[in-house]
């Protein structure tokens, strides 16, 4: 077996909610979360991928005729089957440097925290871990809410500690300095090898903190669906509503 190659530590068969396919789902390591994925979606797809899709698919069935925002898109699964199938999709990035709302590697480089989007302008957004790296969660939650429509969803993904009652931040920044309040954590960024430093790890006070900043309504759904392939760490999916 060449060195480069992992044995597949498990395997079995289940249907996804990304590509809508009867599947197999396998993983060459323990940790499910980053390496249990459907052998037939486009570009792989993980459990937190899934488990996104799955409450979409649920909550707002129609999503293919809205209009969609998606904030820091992976290449794989949601991201891929979103962007093909919504006539209305708008992918963001954050590109440091570029002027914010332009085109610039065929995203729209966007600052969660201040966006150049109109008032209303979506039915959904969707991000998948990327409010764990913002320095300013609040202003990102408000910056969602303002550009929803009355009815509208943010959908979202993002490491819920469960050791953790109350949320701890990691990283503040001030005139553009980085203080670390604990030891450097990055994770994986689609644009940039060097990853995302990690500025929160959210505990169960999430939705509190949430509800809190904005006038949303907070729901937090768990996984252990097996036969859906979302079995890991991590796969909590966010819901949040404007209702006013």
């Amino acid at each position: 077996m060449p060195t480069n190659l992992r044995p597949i530590v498990a395997r079995w068969n289940g249907w996804c909610p990304i590509c809508e396919q009867n599947t197999v789902f396998e993983a060459n390591d323990a940790w499910y979360r980053d390496s249990l994925v459907c052998s037939k979606c486009e570009g792989g797809s993980i459990p937190r991928d899934r488990a996104l899709m799955q409450v979409i698919r649920e909550l707002v069935p129609h999503w293919a005729n809205l209009a969609i925002h998606e904030s820091s898109p992976e290449p794989r699964g949601a991201s891929v089957v979103l962007a093909r199938d919504c006539g209305h999709y708008t992918a963001s990035q954050y590109f440091p440097g570029i002027e914010i709302g332009t085109i610039h590697q065929g995203f729209r480089c966007e600052n969660l925290e201040r966006q150049t989007f109109a008032d209303e302008a979506f039915d959904l957004v969707v991000s998948q871990d990327v409010m764990e790296h913002v320095f300013h969660p609040e202003l990102a939650y408000r910056e969602v809410w303002r550009t929803l429509k009355r009815g509208g969803l943010y959908i979202h993904t993002a490491p819920i500690y469960k050791d953790r009652v109350s949320t701890l931040c990691r990283a503040t920044i001030s005139d553009g300095k980085v203080t670390h309040l604990a030891e450097p954590e990055y994770h994986g960024n689609p644009i940039d090898p060097n990853g995302s430093l990690v500025t929160f790890h959210y505990g169960y006070d999430l939705a509190d903190k949430i509800a809190q900043w904005t006038p949303f309504e907070v729901e937090i759904r768990r996984f252990n669906q097996r036969h859906l392939g979302i079995v890991a760490e991590f796969t909590e999916v966010i819901i949040c509503k404007k209702l006013l």
